[in-house]
């Protein structure tokens, strides 16, 4: 029965407190009172059953609770403002030929993703409000101290509250800005899932499925947006490929050695088809990234890979949304079309960027690049480079492996 609640949470955490939020317009008090509602299902469902509509279920019980608050005083002895909540209506016909907007669950996201707080305020805010993380799994997601994220969750919560952010689906003219917020904010969760910035796994898994249901969830609201298709098929197309990335004994796979028998096809295929549907709507960064990732998922192997699809792919990408990232993987690609040397002339305008002070994988590339040239001293010491700055210990020991092999200790 356990199970059948944890389910619920999955599934039914964001919808629950998003329709609580309307009756008590207080974002923690809402939260209080979904979590009652949790804690009701635990004790009533192995007596009664688990119900036909758990959602119905603990919405009802939420909003009750909320209701027994507010007729106890409960919100008018709290010190924050209140949130600005639209009257619930019927669903206008242009919200539903639209994709869903007039849905609670895309106003609590999208509330959460709003500009007026900073990057790392609406993913802790989506990750705790949407995706029902406890606080302290919040705060190890940012590798800070519990007490440290409570404080930044209640910071972030008063602000809305004071900057008077309504909870309503926003105006056609706000929706652009907010969506991409919101994508953002989701692609920003998958990505530190893929590979943790520090420790000793190599992904986390509890951030990579958190990421997949809220890029499935903002799918599901806003199904014919091409930018929300081709982040679900960039997370799919991705996620395909984790069980691959490990060897049995843990060790990091790069993506040329890894076994394309163990990627999970019925991902891939999902993630094709939206890839498809997101181009024909509309060129998008997410939908073109889905389409390298679905390139290198249609190649058989490593040797048949389209590189000179893949180039263009980034080219188009990189004259669209430049970024140092997109330059280093357009370098990646074009070592591959053309050979060695040109990617390593790529490279070059990349060493004076900030970046390359940062980021490991510049001076991965730059090894890979060298050793494919037989410029081996050179090779290893932009690996030892790459290694003095990564901080993930399952990409540090492939990368030591790398440099004793250069270095013929291997």
């Amino acid at each position: 029965m356990r199970a059948a609640v944890a389910s619920a949470h999955r599934e039914e955490w964001a919808a629950v407190v998003a329709a609580t939020v309307r009756v008590t317009r207080d974002l923690d008090l809402a939260e209080d009172c979904a979590q009652d509602a949790f804690a009701a299902a635990v004790q009533h469902w192995p007596r009664e059953g688990v119900p036909h509509r758990p959602g119905a279920w603990l919405t009802t019980v939420a909003r009750r609770r909320a209701l027994d608050a507010l007729r106890r005083g409960a919100v008018g002895a709290r010190t924050l403002p209140l949130l600005a909540v639209e009257e619930k209506r019927a669903p206008d016909p242009a919200d539903v030929v639209a994709g869903g907007l007039d849905d609670d669950r895309l106003r609590l996201i999208l509330t959460c993703c709003h500009p007026a707080l900073d990057r790392s305020a609406q993913v802790a805010l989506t990750l705790r409000l949407v995706c029902g993380l406890s606080t302290a799994e919040v705060a190890r997601a940012f590798l800070v101290q519990e007490s440290a994220m409570a404080a930044r969750l209640t910071r972030a919560k008063k602000k809305i509250a004071q900057a008077r952010i309504p909870f309503r689906a926003p105006a056609p003219e706000e929706l652009d800005e907010r969506l991409d917020g919101a994508l953002a904010v989701v692609h920003l969760v998958v990505t530190t899932g893929h590979t943790a910035f520090s420790g000793e796994a190599l992904h986390r898994e509890d951030l990579l499925e958190t990421g997949t249901r809220l890029a499935r969830l903002l799918h599901d609201l806003v199904p014919r947006d091409p930018r929300v298709s081709g982040l679900l098929a960039l997370v799919l197309l991705t996620d395909a490929r984790r069980t691959a990335r490990l060897s049995p004994a843990g060790e990091a796979v790069l993506l040329a050695q890894q076994d394309r028998g163990r990627w999970d096809q019925g991902m891939i295929a999902e993630g094709a088809a939206l890839v498809e549907r997101s181009l024909r709507a509309g060129i998008t960064r997410y939908g073109i990234q889905a389409a390298i990732a679905a390139t290198h998922a249609a190649a058989p192997s490593w040797e048949e890979t389209d590189w000179p699809e893949i180039l263009a792919l980034y080219d188009e990408l990189l004259a669209r949304w430049p970024s140092p990232v997109v330059a280093l993987n357009r370098a990646v690609a074009l070592s591959y079309r053309d050979g060695p040397a040109a990617g390593l002339a790529a490279l070059e305008a990349l060493r004076s960027d900030p970046i390359a002070e940062i980021y490991p994988y510049l001076a991965a590339a730059e090894a890979d690049m060298l050793r494919r040239l037989g410029r081996r001293d050179e090779a290893a010491q932009a690996c030892a480079s790459a290694i003095a700055l990564t901080r993930n210990e399952v990409e540090k020991a492939q990368l030591q492996a790398q440099l004793r092999e250069l270095t013929g200790q291997g």
